[in-house]
């Protein structure tokens, strides 16, 4: 039989009556991650997403590597399927996974047994094939307590599966269960790990970026897409509002009090988001706001800019270290591209000595000269639609 994958849902199994709709959606989201490998066969058994090739030209490797980047998987294997039979068992774990074993200074074997009609228990198939092993390679130590290298045996209702160590897998919950919401991406650390975060809750994404061209250049907004781009390795394709903020940063420049330029901007980005949400079907907002990292996230000043719309606002990295966010931006893959040297638009304008505990009051009558409405019209107006999607 062909190599396939086993992959093993995590939260899902916790589910009630509404856990098929949970699982249906893994389906899909599987199958359409599969599509550029070949044809597949998506199955879902006994908490587990059977991933099998259909022709013998599927890419396997790269369809592994997918795998690993899918909400709603908690860890995968590649594994040998046979019949459930001893020797069949025997040969295949000999056959599969004979070159690591002869790497290896100890072994386990570590058997589950799904199909209840099968004549020996989970311990009884662990001790045969153990032996059987240890026969073979006389070299190889058993050791069921801290082995170098264990085998798996799974006897399920189809087959029997033969695998080594399994991958961790993205965790989560599949892309799509959670509605959609909007991410304000800037060229930073913080908002990809943000969006990554929330997509991890099944939260499908689209983001909105502001852009003050020539304050900032054709390779701050390049950097901004390719982030986006990273992210939907595990996300999935998403659409990014490229949003003309130019004219409001001028306008705010010169008809605003200097320690409230960063407040209005950021009351006029979450205006600005909301509009675009509501349009698109999202039902929150998206930041990378980290309780007093900078001036304009106090408690104070968030409070502020929250009261600027009246969708939800999601900010899950609120409580955490800047360290912390570092080392999920490495994970995910969106380091090394947020800390290129090109600046986004909150940079543009920066006041020197910035209001730290602002009041409602205070920023609505240090913004009376502007034109909020027509402002915004004008900047919606001038927004361009991207759609990205990885590859590779």
């Amino acid at each position: 039989m062909n190599e396939m994958f086993l992959l093993k849902l995590g939260e899902i199994v916790l589910k009630g009556g509404n856990r098929f709709q949970f699982e249906n959606r893994l389906k899909t989201n599987v199958s359409r991650r599969m599509r550029p490998f070949g044809e597949f066969r998506i199955s879902i058994v006994q908490s587990t997403v059977y991933v099998e090739p259909e022709t013998d030209n599927c890419d396997l490797d790269g369809a592994w590597d997918a795998c690993h980047y899918i909400f709603g998987v908690v860890s995968l294997c590649r594994c040998r399927p046979c019949e459930k039979d001893l020797d069949r068992i025997f040969d295949t774990a000999m056959a599969y996974l004979g070159d690591d074993l002869r790497c290896a200074k100890s072994f386990k074997v570590e058997s589950r047994r799904s199909d209840k009609r099968f004549p020996l228990t989970s311990i009884g198939i662990s001790q045969e094939i153990g032996g059987r092993i240890a026969e073979a390679i006389p070299e190889l130590e058993v050791d069921v307590h801290n082995p170098e290298y264990t085998v798996f045996v799974e006897v399920r209702d189809r087959a029997a599966y033969v695998h080594g160590p399994a991958d961790p897998g993205a965790g989560g919950l599949p892309t799509g269960v959670g509605g959609r919401a909007m991410v304000l991406l800037s060229g930073g650390i913080d908002s990809p790990v943000a969006g990554h975060m929330i997509a991890k809750r099944g939260v499908e994404l689209e983001c909105v970026h502001f852009f003050s061209y020539p304050y900032t250049s054709e390779l701050a907004k390049d950097k901004v897409l390719e982030l986006a781009r990273l992210m939907t390795r595990y996300c999935g394709r998403m659409t990014v509002n490229v949003v003309g903020f130019t004219e409001i940063q001028e306008a705010i420049r010169d008809h605003c009090p200097e320690e409230y330029f960063t407040l209005i901007m950021r009351r006029f980005m979450m205006k600005i988001s909301e509009r675009i949400a509501r349009d698109h079907g999202c039902g929150a907002l998206v930041t990378g706001e980290n309780l007093g990292q900078v001036a304009s996230q106090t408690m104070q000043a968030m409070a502020v800019t929250a009261a600027a719309t009246t969708l939800p606002i999601f900010q899950p990295l609120i409580g955490m270290d800047k360290e912390e966010i570092v080392t999920i931006a490495r994970r995910i893959g969106t380091m090394e591209t947020s800390i290129l040297p090109y600046e986004d638009c909150c940079t543009v304008f920066t006041p020197k000595h910035p209001k730290t505990k602002p009041t409602i009051a205070q920023v609505d009558k240090a913004c009376e000269k502007l034109d909020f409405e027509a402002l915004i019209e004008r900047a919606l107006e001038n927004t361009e639609l991207v759609k990205v999607r990885y590859h590779g």
